[in-house]
């Protein structure tokens, strides 16, 4: 009887402690096991999850618009003082259902191809009103003829076809034309060809976006989902150095394994550069612990403020030396249309931007961009993506619509929140095959450790008790 309580103590003490390096083990096994898995599934081919999920419309992405109504357009006009605006919104669209198209794959360079179509559904059930809508916003034409063409002859011509079609510094137009496009009476009496229809959008519906060609990630997973060429090219050509390069994702996912120190950098079409997110907080998104990677306030700021943005400075840039900050001069991607972006009511902008503008209120909760990215797989779970667009006008003598203004104005016209989140049913199945199956590794290994360190102190404890009875 002895003999077979001494064995059974001994055999506790085994047990205890074959559990307790198991429980160290299975850890970093699982990690590895789990991570396998995932690398497998994070290539853009045929049949893995990220492929499926690059290339389905599953998320509702919306964009919401705000437009800058403004309140005071004869006293501007007459006197040249402060815009007072009033924004309205939001009018709802869906974007991005398309799926993507002409999708090509390079096993030997390890790259994917493809265009993301265009196209724009209004949502009136998460609208404030239809897009028949009017507002007063800028003379978009106006404003865009009179940057463009500056030399001695061309502002006369100009303000005799202003006068003719009676065409003002603002103007009254509904939703659907500012935003995808309206035949515009000014420029349809311009002697020669000129595109005669205008809008913050125009052309969208029918188009498309791309060629984007893009890493698989089969010969390397850290570079899974980064673009290598935009429209065949690495460059855009718009930038100096090292600011035209084409950098990072779209946006829509990431390479794994990321760590909150990395800094993640996105493309972005709209706004014709790349541009880059910082690590802000840990948030817990329907059960699945995501990062909140923030557009920081340095992305826009002035070469004085961060000198990496040196090469963004153009030459038509509103303030001498490059001093404003918070705007992006984008005229040289549209087309020599003195189009800015900026955040939404100038956040983050030097004062000389946001002064001349009354009705105004930035606010970062409100304004800035995030996205809340899965750290495992690298997947954009929820984002929102705000800009704001401006247009540039300056006084100008010899056309009789801008010829009382006193100073320049970078007039907000619009700005937009374009936003995605992923569905509950995806949430789920996210939580069952990723996020709860990389913790069960771990939950079980912490328990056998627990349970194999307990049975090891407690019948070694109990084997000295015995032999010292003995």
């Amino acid at each position: 009887m002895g003999c077979d309580l001494k064995y059974g103590l001994i055999a506790g003490v085994v047990l205890g402690a074959f559990l307790a390096v198991v429980g160290v083990i299975i850890i970093p096994v699982g990690n590895m096991f789990m991570d396998d898995t995932i690398k497998k599934e994070l290539v853009l081919e045929e049949g893995t999850a990220a492929f499926h999920s690059l290339f389905r419309t599953h998320v509702k992405i919306h964009r919401q618009f705000w437009i800058f109504d403004v309140q005071n357009p004869e006293e501007v006009t007459v006197n040249g003082g402060n815009i007072k605006v009033k924004q309205r919104g939001p009018y709802t669209y869906r974007v991005r259902y398309l799926a993507k198209e002409n999708i090509t794959q390079d096993t030997e360079n390890h790259t994917i191809s493809f265009i993301q179509p265009n196209g724009a559904i209004f949502e009136p059930s998460l609208s404030v009103g239809s897009e028949n809508d009017t507002f007063t916003v800028l003379n978009l034409a106006v404003a865009a003829a009179a940057h463009i063409y500056q030399n001695s002859f061309f502002p006369m011509v100009l303000n005799t076809l202003n006068n003719q079609s009676k065409s003002s510094m603002f103007q009254r137009r509904t939703l659907k034309d500012l935003l995808w496009g309206y035949m515009d009476p000014f420029l349809s009496l311009v002697p020669y060809p000129v595109p005669t229809t205008v809008g913050v959008f125009y052309p969208y519906n029918n188009t498309a976006d791309g060629v984007y060609k893009i890493f698989s990630g089969k010969d390397d997973i850290s570079k899974v989902a980064i673009i290598e060429t935009y429209k065949g090219k690495k460059n855009l050509s718009y930038w100096a150095s090292y600011c035209d390069m084409i950098n990072g994702t779209d946006g829509t996912s990431f390479p794994p394994f990321l760590e909150k120190t990395r800094v993640l950098y996105i493309f972005s079409a709209d706004i014709c550069r790349s541009i880059y997110v910082v690590f802000e907080a840990d948030v817990n998104l329907k059960g699945i612990p995501v990062y909140r990677f923030v557009l920081p306030a340095k992305a826009f700021a002035s070469p004085l403020q961060n000198p990496d943005n040196h090469c963004f400075c153009t030459e038509k840039i509103i303030s001498k030396n490059c001093t404003s900050y918070g705007v992006l001069d984008l005229s040289k991607c549209k087309e020599g249309k003195p189009v800015y972006i900026s955040l939404p009511h100038f956040l983050h902008a030097s004062p000389d931007v946001s002064e001349p503008i009354e009705g105004l209120n930035p606010n970062e909760e409100e304004h800035g961009t995030y996205l809340d990215v899965e750290p495992i797989t690298g997947f954009t779970l929820r984002f929102a993506k705000r800009l704001q667009v401006n247009m540039l006008v300056k006084p100008e003598e010899r056309i009789q619509a801008l010829k009382h203004l006193k100073k320049k104005y970078i007039v907000p016209i619009l700005w937009f929140n374009e936003t995605g989140t992923i569905s509950d049913r995806a949430a789920r199945l996210f939580k069952d095959q990723v996020t709860d199956r990389k913790n069960f590794f771990r939950h079980l290994g912490i328990i056998l450790l627990i349970v194999g360190v307990v049975m090891f102190a407690v019948f070694m404890i109990s084997y000295f008790l015995y032999t010292l009875t003995m």
